[in-house]
């Protein structure tokens, strides 16, 4: 190799984009043909982005797209008929039973006339912003797989998430909170636990930071314990100092080794989150009206213990608020998490044994926390350069299971999209008359390509961020995937 390659090697590649992101949101980037500084128009990416950050809304346990997004009015005029679907299906838990309808009725909101059910009513007042996929397809019927397709772009462990890529390739925006943070639900992690915003090959400061806001402790080992005297703030500083002394000495002599530079920055980025993070999640200033838009005006403290749709709003639209704040404050990349690993009573989307129950107080939540958060972002100018992505790792089956639930189908789900460069008020794809599957099987949307579509509105040819990991170019998107043009502004 000769020094023009070397050089090319180092600055040209993803290092080089994160780079030149930083130095052009400095104005630092020398102009051609002289010295100046002037920016590219690009931002010294792949090419010119619309998008900046993303918030991924994730349901974790399948949610039920034909009683939410997808209205299919055969379903209703078939409702209680033996299903009959033309062809041999393979069901997670025998879930064939007869038709069932979508479990509320749907009304048509917004200029562009979009059918939501009752429960998502609430996305109605945004739905002329965003971009509904009706035609998404999985490769399992499995959670722990169908979620970390999702995540990771792979179905199984080992891969890091979509997170994890986009911080790695853009670089932080903040110099005092992470490029990419996660917002868990409060009961318990999904499938696959902290898998899903792992950062795998990456360098390890690229994994996801989680945060509990409105607990007692949002982030885990942030200040020093208070329960125990000698454990100061200024004694926790000085031991953070020591080890880094202690960690840049040692790391000196093993060069190209960077785990212990991607735990040096994770000390470095904590100490200057003490600062930052308290005051992101501190939701005291906020205006009356805003509180009130994401429903948390409400002044309860205590919930019932029966699973209900007053606490369902306010755990997740106090997400939806935090992520706002981190957004603006420079985080680049925030995953939203609603609801957990199977348990009993449910509290997921996992609705084997009764939609209504569960689903129900579930989307209210849901669809309260996402129209106030897109809302806000338009209110703050955040959402032309923000995008908001809602999925789930499969749909439900439009047949019945034990009379009041439904299987998982990873045949045909929903998943939408709003800001950041993304059409408003269009739907791509539709499924067929039941929403089993697509109306066009031959040309599914898959996850591959709704990674693609959010890698190119941030500026990056999804085809190019790619990782060398046990002498294979790794990529968010493996060997597929195709910008969805029809879904761009």
């Amino acid at each position: 190799m000769n020094r023009r390659d070397f050089l090319w090697g180092s600055g040209g590649g993803l290092g080089g984009i994160a780079l030149a992101t930083l130095l052009g949101a400095d104005g630092l980037l020398a102009a051609e043909g002289g010295t100046a500084a002037r920016p590219r128009p690009d931002g010294g990416l792949h090419h010119a982005p619309k998008a900046k950050r993303v918030v991924q809304l994730f349901m974790a346990g399948g949610a039920s797209h034909i009683d939410l997004f997808d209205y299919k009015p055969e379903l209703i005029k078939q409702h209680g008929k033996p299903s009959s679907f033309g062809e041999k299906v393979e069901t997670f838990q025998n879930g064939l039973g007869p038709w069932l309808r979508p479990i509320w009725d749907f009304q048509a909101h917004g200029a562009c006339g979009k059918m939501l059910s009752e429960v998502a009513a609430p996305l109605g007042a945004v739905v002329d912003d965003t971009a509904f996929i009706h035609d998404m397809v999985g490769k399992t019927g499995v959670h722990s797989q169908g979620t970390l397709l999702q995540t990771t772009g792979f179905n199984r462990p080992g891969f890091p998430s979509m997170g994890s890529w986009v911080s790695y390739g853009l670089g932080r925006m903040s110099d005092d909170l992470p490029a990419f943070v996660v917002l868990p639900d409060h009961r318990g992690l999904a499938s696959n636990g902290t898998k899903n915003w792992d950062a795998a090959f990456l360098p390890s400061q690229h994994q996801g930071t989680v945060i509990y806001p409105g607990s007692k402790t949002p982030i885990a080992d942030l200040f020093p314990d208070d329960r125990v005297a000698f454990a100061t703030r200024a004694g926790d500083d000085a031991g953070v100092a020591l080890l880094n002394r202690l960690n840049r000495g040692h790391a000196a002599g093993r060069p190209g080794d960077d785990r212990l530079e991607g735990r040096i920055q994770s000390y470095e980025l904590a100490a200057k989150m003490q600062l930052a993070a308290p005051e992101a999640l501190d939701f005291s200033r906020e205006p009356r009206e805003v509180l009130k838009l994401y429903g948390l005006d409400h002044g309860k403290t205590t919930f019932d213990k029966k699973i209900n749709d007053l606490e369902e709003t306010d755990v997740f639209a106090r997400k939806c608020l935090a992520a706002r704040r981190l957004l603006e404050r420079g985080v680049r990349f925030v995953q939203i998490w609603s609801g957990n690993d199977n348990g009993f009573p449910r509290r997921n989307w996992d609705s084997h044994e009764n939609v209504e129950q569960d689903h129900g107080p579930l989307a209210l939540g849901m669809a309260r926390g996402a129209s106030a958060l897109i809302q806000d972002l338009k209110r703050t100018g955040l959402l032309e350069d923000t995008i908001v992505l809602w999925t789930t790792e499969f749909g439900r089956m439009p047949s019945s299971q034990g009379g009041k639930g439904r299987d998982h189908n990873p045949y045909c789900f929903t998943s939408w999209m709003a800001g950041g460069g993304v059409k408003g008020g269009v739907c791509h794809g539709p499924s067929d008359d039941f929403g089993y599957k697509p109306a066009d099987r031959a040309n599914p949307t898959e996850v591959y390509d709704l990674h693609a579509t959010i890698l190119h509105l941030l500026g990056v040819d999804h085809t190019r961020l790619t990782v060398r990991n046990n002498g294979i170019d790794r990529r968010l998107t493996d060997v597929h995937g195709k910008v969805i043009r029809d879904l761009l502004a």
